[in-house]
Parts: C-alpha cells; structure tokens; sequence
C-alpha cells in the first residue's frame, strides 16, 4: 500500500548525484517501494533555463520535465534498495510513446507519478506522467539502468 510520506530536498540528495541546477525534484509525498512515487517539482521564474526559453513567455522545456520523471524514478529505484551504493548510478536509457498536453510555465507546481512496471537485469521500466493542477503535461515510459562507475 501506498505510504505517504515527506521526503526533503536533503534525503532526496542522498539518493541522486543530481545538483543545482539539475536537481529538479524538491520533495517526495508518497513512495510505495519497488512500486510507485509521487513527487513535486516546484516551477519558479529563477530556475535558468527560463532565460533563453523563452524571452517574453517562459515555458519549462519538456526534455526538463522528461528528465524530471526520470529523477523521480530514480529516487523509486534507489530508496526501495536502502541507499545509492557511491560505484553505482542509474542512468536515463530509454524513453517510449512521450507526449506533452500542456505548457509548465512559472508559478506551477509539477507533479510526477511514477509507477515502477517490469526490472530485469539492472534496466526498469516506468510508466511516468507529469500534471498541473490535475491536469497532465506531460506522460511517457521511460528506462533507467543501473551502472557500475
């Protein structure tokens, strides 16, 4: 069963090697281990890549939201486990049937579900969507594989 949770910004690092700028999960509210995960990116007119994306009407770039799923999926993987090993990391490989339904501009709150469907040999596959408000912007199945580095 699903458990609600409040996973920070500082657990979530503990998790990802991901940093500012590229960190773009801010906290985790439900995690169902080797399951699902539900997790909030917040959308602030600070975040860079609003700059030059695009002057005078700023959309957050959908590859940005792609790979914010990817996060969430990653921190799925990696919490059901305990904790990320520091010779391991688990790389975006593969993305299938992606749509984006609406803009994410400043001042939305994304959130991202992610639900964990088949592992097999260090690959998972994740069903994945993105919403606003209810509303979905973004949905896709991706894969993240486990490396040794």
């Amino acid at each position: 069963m699903s458990e609600a949770v409040s996973i920070d910004v500082r657990e979530i690092m503990r998790y990802l090697p991901h940093r500012y700028p590229f960190l773009l999960v801010d906290r985790v509210t439900e995690f169902e281990a080797n399951v699902r995960v539900k997790a909030i990116k917040n959308v602030t007119i600070n975040e860079p890549f609003f700059m030059g994306h695009f002057d005078g009407y700023p959309v957050m770039p959908g590859v940005l939201i792609i790979e914010a799923l990817a996060q969430a999926a990653g921190i799925l993987s990696i919490k059901s486990v305990g904790e990320r090993p520091e010779n391991e990391l688990y790389f975006f490989v593969g993305i299938d049937n992606a749509r984006f339904k609406r803009q994410v501009v400043p001042g939305d709150q994304l959130t991202l579900e992610v639900e964990q469907l088949a592992v097999k040999r260090g690959i998972a596959k994740y069903s994945a969507r993105a919403l606003v408000d209810g509303q979905v912007a973004c949905e896709a199945e991706i894969m993240c594989a486990k490396r040794e580095v």
